[in-house]
């Protein structure tokens, strides 16, 4: 395969996984919403708690919809590493998303329904954008591609790769005057 068909489907692959974890992402943005509202107006929950717990509920929905259908190629052998650091990326983007909340909420006493909503989901964009990074290069690991050329032609590649290689010298041939 040519450089440039290579390109195009890693782009390929790349877009499909970015529109599963927006499909997936959108399911949980809408529980987190409601949960959201349902507690904010049944309730005597701050908005930041309600907002804590609403994000969590959509975690848990989220975890699901990513690992059985956004990465459900992706590697399984290690579902407790995989599960404790979906929670741990997870919790790193609620302190993000309800950061911004707590910070419209508190430091600029937007708490009005409509602007609660707004920052709800502005600090959702933004948690969206680490959760993409965080999950796909550190929870969900892609398998290597056997029908790679390197996985064929030398097994066991990767732990030479892995390991430091010396600084390559570089002979210049002589300066002709």
């Amino acid at each position: 395969m040519s450089e440039r068909g290579a390109l195009r489907t890693r782009l390929d692959l790349l877009a499909r996984e970015v529109a599963k974890f927006g499909a997936v992402g959108a399911v949980g943005l809408l529980v987190n919403i409601a949960v959201f509202n349902l507690l904010r107006h049944t309730t005597d929950l701050q908005v930041v708690r309600a907002s804590v717990l609403a994000t969590f509920v959509a975690i848990l929905c989220n975890y699901v919809g990513f690992r059985y259908w956004t990465y459900r190629e992706r590697d399984k052998s290690g579902r407790t590493r995989e599960l404790s650091l979906f929670l741990l990326f997870s919790a790193a983007g609620a302190v993000i998303e309800n950061g911004v909340l707590y910070l419209a909420t508190y430091g600029f006493d937007w708490n009005s329904p409509v602007q609660s909503n707004f920052f709800k989901i502005l600090g959702i964009g933004i948690a969206t954008l680490f959760r993409f990074w965080s999950y796909r290069t550190w929870v969900f690991k892609a398998l290597p591609d056997p029908s790679s050329p390197a996985e064929e032609a030398v097994p066991g590649t990767d732990r030479f790769l892995e390991q430091r290689r010396p600084a390559e010298t570089v002979e210049r041939a002589p300066v002709r005057n």
